[in-house]
């Protein structure tokens, strides 16, 4: 098992590496204009003079770590109120069918709205800045949560449901150690879900007015003409939306794997 999971993850870089060949190979050809795809060259200066301001090259040189704390804290903001509220509504429609007829088809009407169709609208209501880009980071992480939670709630077994009646479970104690622990992994699905779309509407909600933040610096980018800028805010989201999942993940294999193990799951 240990051998075919190195494997993977060697596998699972050999598709980047051969896309930055194929990047380079097209880039450092002589005559090749490089405005609309700069080169790995390009763009590892540019991600270096952001980050620490070597090279001067833009008004955010040496800038990285202030817009990403910005933009951080906008993420985990948006992304614990919709988990409270995604699995709060997840939980009551999963379970209780007249709360599932009475808020379920409204909230799947909601969903057919795309994200940016909200923009808008929520410009009217929240204005430019910060409670714009938290509305709109929560709004689109509360739906996969949201339905997971419900999936996960509405699938526990009843024999599960029963046997904790029989050993005396009822009310909160019951959903503490039978219903939420058995639901838990499908819940945690809708979580790494909810956690990239987070990162995925920063961008839409720090475009709209906020001076801080790596959204705010690739709209400039795109304003000023700098693709480089732009490509390295893109770059920026990635790794923290890959570095946020992976964290993610450690702790429900900390807490959750490790748990089940200890209690002969």
């Amino acid at each position: 098992m240990k051998n075919r999971s190195k494997r993977w993850d060697w596998m699972g870089w050999l598709l980047p590496v051969v896309m930055c060949i194929i990047w380079i190979i097209c880039t450092e050809r002589k005559g090749y204009s490089g405005y609309a795809l700069p080169s790995p060259r390009q763009l590892g200066r540019m991600l270096v003079d952001f980050a620490t301001g070597s090279y001067g090259l833009t008004t955010y040189a040496g800038q990285l770590w202030m817009h990403l704390s910005k933009s951080t804290a906008r993420v985990l903001q948006g992304f614990l109120l919709a988990g409270i509220l995604g699995m709060l509504m997840g939980f009551l429609t999963g379970r209780s069918n007249c709360c599932r007829k009475l808020l379920d088809p409204m909230l799947q009407a909601v969903r057919a709205i795309p994200g940016i169709g909200f923009l808008p609208i929520s410009i009217v209501w929240f204005g430019v800045g910060e409670k714009n880009t938290l509305f709109l980071i929560t709004l689109a992480a509360f739906f996969p949560i949201y339905l997971n939670t419900q999936e996960g709630i509405s699938n526990v077994p009843t024999e599960y449901i029963r046997s904790g009646q029989m050993l005396g479970a009822k009310g909160i104690s019951l959903f503490a150690t039978v219903i939420f622990p058995a639901a838990f992994p499908q819940i945690f699905v809708g979580l790494r879900l909810g956690l990239g779309v987070a990162w995925a509407y920063l961008v839409l909600g720090e475009m709209t007015g906020v001076s801080q933040g790596i959204g705010a610096v690739m709209m400039n980018g795109r304003m000023l003409g700098n693709v480089e800028l732009v490509m390295t805010g893109m770059i920026v989201i990635a790794v923290m939306g890959k570095l946020a999942d992976c964290i993610l993940l450690h702790l429900y294999r900390l807490f959750y794997e490790k748990g089940s193990k200890n209690d002969g799951r």
